[in-house]
């Protein structure tokens, strides 16, 4: 990564970084190369190393070098979706009868990747209180080659130590992957605190409006970024032009949505919190949550996802969702519009009957940039 651009603040390497004025035209924007094929200058004489859009293309470059820059690592990869891009990265980092540990409260998508479709391949993995390094450290075994980390996490919004669970990670010769879709680079820098990857859906805070699909891999280690890059063509998963211009627009927003969805959520925390129909609120914002003093020593700010519980159980939560009027009912989070969803029905019905099935009178909001009013207003009516 070029020395001036790192030492560049991250609004403005948002805004700037891999995104230089195109050369042919002076266009401020990058273009989209949406092309499958380059011309080449003879046999093997590449223009800038293009060849084929799987391999490398303009626009996903330009996407890759700002991850990358706003990760704080050298090697920036986009891929078609989160689940694409973790897939690449357990099949690059582990081989059959390797063992990986996985937290508690995994992310559904990711538990079932895990342990439907890695565990065939001959992978073995454990489930640990990541919020805890005693559990993290039980969890592992002489042949354990990934710790698997997010923070905050999804649905619970668990926090985990990412500085200490690294030092645990070196210290068994394992590599340490965190997962900071929630966080996002704005909030949260896992590279600095010894992550050696960090994952990203940017289907959601990277991208930001709910209208692309898509994932990355960060890394520090020039090393693994080659292995990961090589592992990315050889499978094929990567991130179409547009696809890749659509989270680049995204991105030049990030910090300034962050601090709204962060803002919004506070407010939102401290009516939930007040309420008689709600018997408990997770955000790591919250004093009383556990790792709160963490997540205030390691991110900028706690986001803007909150989940709940509702009195009245597994019905009166679903009758909740249902009720909301600004607050849409839908899968996904991180987009400008606030989204609530019933995780133990919705997007964690993956790990119902595991260690990792959520409460049942669980509801999950991801707070959008709304008039924050309107937004408390849908949640007095909808909880009655």
């Amino acid at each position: 990564m070029n020395e001036h651009v790192s030492t560049r603040h991250f609004e403005t390497l948002a805004i700037h970084a891999g995104q230089e004025p195109d050369a042919a035209t002076g266009a401020v924007v990058p273009p989209i190369h949406q092309v499958s094929t380059f011309k080449q200058d003879g046999v093997g004489g590449l223009r800038g190393g293009y060849e084929y859009s799987r391999s490398a293309n303009p626009t996903r470059t330009a996407l890759e070098e700002n991850l990358a820059a706003l990760e704080g690592g050298r090697r920036g990869l986009a891929f078609a979706s989160g689940l694409a891009a973790e897939d690449c990265l357990l099949r690059t980092l582990l081989r059959p009868g390797d063992h990986l540990v996985i937290p508690d409260d995994a992310y559904g998508g990711t538990f079932r990747l895990i342990a439907k479709v890695v565990e065939k391949w001959g992978v073995e993995w454990s489930v640990a209180n990541t919020s805890d390094p005693a559990s993290v450290r039980e969890a592992l075994r002489p042949q354990t080659k990934v710790i698997w980390v997010e923070t905050p996490s999804n649905p619970l919004l668990g926090i985990t130590d990412i500085a200490l669970i690294a030092d645990i990670a070196r210290g068994a010769g394992a590599r340490l992957v965190v997962d900071n879709t929630f966080a996002s680079p704005y909030l949260q820098q896992p590279l600095a605190l010894g992550a050696d990857v960090v994952v990203h859906s940017t289907t959601k805070y990277m991208g930001g409006h709910s209208d692309v699909v898509g994932g990355a891999l960060v890394t520090a280690d020039e090393e693994l970024g080659d292995e990961l890059a090589f592992h990315q063509n050889a499978m094929g998963a990567i991130a179409g032009p547009f696809d890749s211009w659509l989270v680049l627009r995204g991105i030049k927003t990030l910090a300034v949505r962050m601090d709204r969805h962060s803002a919004n959520a506070q407010r939102i925390v401290e009516a939930l919190s007040a309420h008689p129909k709600v018997t408990q609120v997770y955000y790591p914002g919250l004093a009383s949550h556990p790792g709160h003093e963490t997540a205030a020593k390691q991110m900028r700010d706690f986001g803007g996802m909150v989940s709940f519980r509702v009195a009245g159980g597994e019905e009166e939560a679903v009758a909740v969702c249902d009720r909301t009027k600004v607050f849409t009912l839908g899968e996904s989070l991180g987009g400008v519009e606030s989204l609530i969803e019933h995780p133990g029905r919705m997007t964690h019905a993956s790990v119902a009957g595991s260690a990792l099935e959520v409460p049942a009178d669980l509801v999950r909001l991801s707070v959008g940039i709304e008039a924050v009013d309107d937004l408390l207003e849908d949640l007095r009516q909808a909880l009655g």
